[in-house]
């Protein structure tokens, strides 16, 4: 059957389609002996053998259909390896027969479920349209039987299967790749998760492919794996690990993976223990970072309105306060992050407190532009609360301190100083009562407000009246400002630290260039040039300084 000779091969496949046609003769019995050789035949140069080849075999899978007894599992070894044959045709053959052993073979092809699989995943993504559009209908076949371990159906073999395929040039496959781990996680859950060790690190790259629909494919997968409380911690452990390994993966699809995540999962447990990770981060600049992205995302994003509703009742409600007090620790890594955070949480006396904290050092370009995002934020309507408030200056005295302390952080020139100054001219006086309204309409700062105030006394974040606002609902905000004030000189420390670093790097590259070349340094200026006459730009009159 291998012989090349076209006359040797016309004569070969005559013989088998005439004995085929005796009827006392059962050829299907003998069809795995001489499979191969006839789907090798399919691709000979000469038409005339390939259409006797595709002739036979269309005989023979007639036959087949019709057959109550037929030896599946060694033809199937066949079909597997001619589906990945570089002739069009042979392969369109492969997948065909492949197709149909998939709805007669029964449990003769449960052991040969992950060839099968192999040779079906990357025929979705094949150049030509037919043989995708069988590989598909092939793959849905394969993955509605349903069948269970005990009969032979080796979960890890599919498992490994998917998982060299989600390294696949081509997204179709790369996708299908995942609906297979997904079923079977949602099928044979507790075999999956004994081989979590050899596909987990490959899930968590695909978090970097390049296709979204795969990305959220991944989540999903991640998301099922985390049911599990130790898979839980497991899965955010390494997913903040590669944001640090790969901060292009965090700029990139950050926002996408914890979006999807407070989706899948609940979104209160995601920020909880993400923030828990954080807290203890020794990497001060990715904290920052991190935790500046985590923020964006909370302000930003409709996925967590649920929890920007319960940070709200912060004052209120004691699953608000844990979870402000939760998130709080982590958000230290930022004084923007903070001063969001409260905004959002409506504790305006500790943001004006932490403001008010700030040291030189604190203010520099990267704060100014975390500060410009945050004013313009204040402008959507997220924030439409906070600037209701606005209407009532006499109740929530702290809030306005807090705005009129961002104003006095920005340049006067940027775009953010005249969007909030814009805002804070918008803020009606005559709302303000009794005294409070004549200390205002005399052109008095809204500050002197304060000197009018029960001696004692301070207005807390809801608008009332207390006598102690330190402590709030169980809220301990002196104890709060401690812990954000000894996080912000631990930054500072490593800023220094990190900046004496660079300096002696610098130095010691500048000395090791004057080493280089000493002698250049001591050669003497020849003659011809000291005799020269100064160029234009060297001369200089009296007080002139050379440029």
């Amino acid at each position: 059957m291998n012989v090349l000779n076209p006359y040797v091969r016309q004569f070969l496949v005559g013989w088998i389609t005439v004995l085929d046609s005796v009827p006392d003769i059962d050829m299907l019995g003998f069809l795995p002996d001489f499979l191969d050789g006839l789907f090798n035949m399919l691709s000979d140069s000469s038409h005339e053998i390939r259409q006797q080849a595709d002739s036979a075999l269309s005989e023979f899978l007639q036959e087949i259909k019709n057959s109550p007894s037929v030896d599946y599992g060694r033809m199937a070894e066949i079909l597997v390896q001619r589906a990945a044959s570089p002739d069009e045709f042979t392969r369109l053959t492969a997948i065909t027969w492949i197709y149909e052993f998939v709805k007669l073979g029964g449990d003769q092809l449960v052991p040969y479920y992950a060839d099968i699989l192999g040779a079906i995943l990357p025929c979705i993504s094949d150049k030509e349209e037919k043989i995708r559009v069988v590989a598909r209908e092939t793959n849905e076949e394969l993955r509605a039987i349903q069948v269970v371990p005990a009969e032979g159906f080796d979960v890890g073999a599919i498992l490994s299967i998917a998982r060299r395929q989600l390294s696949s040039e081509w997204e179709s496959t790369r996708v299908e790749a995942l609906h297979w781990i997904s079923t079977l996680l949602n099928r044979h859950r507790a075999e999956v998760l004994n081989f979590l060790n050899d596909i987990f690190d490959t899930l968590l790259k695909a978090l970097s492919d390049p296709s979204d629909e795969v990305v959220l494919l991944v989540l999903e997968v991640h998301a099922c794996i985390a049911k599990d409380p130790q898979h839980f911690r497991h899965l955010v452990v390494f997913l903040v690990h590669n944001f640090q390994d790969d901060n292009s993966l965090l700029e990139r699809r950050g926002a996408l993976i914890i979006r999807r995540l407070c989706v899948l999962l609940d979104a209160e447990r995601v920020y909880r223990e993400l923030s828990t990770i954080l807290e203890g981060e020794a990497d001060l600049d990715f904290a920052s970072i991190m935790v500046q992205a985590l923020n964006l995302i909370l302000l930003t994003s409709s996925e967590l309105a649920g929890l920007r509703s319960l940070l709200k009742q912060s004052l209120v409600n004691p699953a608000g306060q844990d979870l402000f007090v939760s998130l709080y620790a982590s958000w230290c890594h930022s004084p923007m992050a903070i001063i969001s955070l409260c905004l959002l949480a409506q504790t305006y006396q500790h943001a004006s407190s932490v403001i008010q904290s700030l040291v030189e050092e604190d203010i520099n370009v990267k704060f100014l532009v975390q500060l410009d995002k945050l004013v313009r934020l204040l402008e959507t309507p997220i924030f439409a609360y906070l600037r209701l408030q606005l209407l009532e200056p006499g109740r929530y005295i702290w809030l306005l301190k807090v705005l009129y302390g961002l104003l006095m952080l920005l340049p006067q020139q940027s775009a953010a100083f005249k969007i909030l100054r814009t805002r804070l001219k918008t803020v009606p006086p005559s709302s303000f009562s009794g005294e409070q309204m004549k200390q205002t309409s005399s052109g008095n700062s809204y500050s002197q407000i304060l000197h009018h105030m029960p001696s004692g006394s301070q207005v807390i974040e809801d608008g009332d009246v207390n006598h102690d606002a330190n402590v709030h609902n169980g809220i301990n905000f002196a104890s709060r400002l401690q812990q954000f004030e000894h996080m912000q000189r631990q930054h500072r420390m490593h800023s220094k630290s990190s900046q004496a670093q660079s300096r002696n790097n610098s130095t010691s590259y500048s000395s090791s260039k004057e080493v280089q070349r000493p002698e250049e340094a001591r050669r003497p200026m020849p003659t011809s040039e000291m005799n020269k006459p100064p160029s234009r730009s060297s001369r200089r009159g009296p007080g002139q300084l050379q440029v």
